[in-house]
């Protein structure tokens, strides 16, 4: 019997042409496990299973042993933990569940992400998403779902220079070449 697992296929990305030429560096970074977890039952709750969940919604929360929870909705979050733990994380976090209703998928397959660091990686961004990058309306520490060029992306600010973009791996390298073209604007790295 042939086993498959889709979280170690080939990247969908091929190699850019081209690098982004700008002050603002975009990198294509490495698998990691994620689950699409869903509850609404976690009143008082400070974590599930080592995963903080009890931040506000548009929220980065993350662990000292690589986990992250990033909430995107009353009743949503996005973890992310090390490539190749989602298994173990699934068995823990049905457990400390119990009888609550909940939905856990692991979704690491689907997604692609994007390292985005320079002072104008705000400006990328917003060459494609319509939100308020600044520092004032999207401070370190917020994540978000929302549309980059014609294709859903979860952002999120992970320092004050560092950004995460996450998308769909069948929209990445299209999510790719947006960036890139848009760092362009912004002219050779000084």
């Amino acid at each position: 019997m042939l086993e498959v697992n889709l979280a170690r296929r080939t990247p969908a990305l091929s190699p850019a042409p081209e690098a982004a030429s700008g002050p603002v560096s975009i990198t294509p970074l490495p698998a990691e496990g994620r689950l699409s977890f869903r509850a609404k039952a976690l009143e008082g709750r400070g974590d599930v299973a080592g995963f903080p969940v009890g931040g506000a919604i548009n929220t980065v929360t993350a662990t000292a042993d690589g986990r992250t929870a990033l909430r995107l909705g009353p009743d949503e979050w996005l973890l992310r933990c090390p490539e190749g733990d989602c298994e173990d994380h699934v068995e823990a976090i049905a457990a400390a569940m119990g009888d609550s209703p909940f939905s856990l998928v692991d979704v690491s397959h689907r997604n692609v992400a994007f390292g985005l660091e320079g002072a104008d990686a705000p400006a990328v961004l917003n060459a494609g998403c319509p939100l308020d990058l600044s520092d004032r309306g999207f401070p370190v520490g917020t994540a978000t779902r929302t549309l980059l060029g014609k294709a859903e992306a979860v952002i999120a600010r992970t320092g004050p220079a560092n950004w995460r973009v996450e998308c769909w791996r069948s929209f990445g390298e299209y999510v790719h070449a947006l960036l890139i073209d848009a760092a362009k604007d912004f002219g050779p790295a000084s």
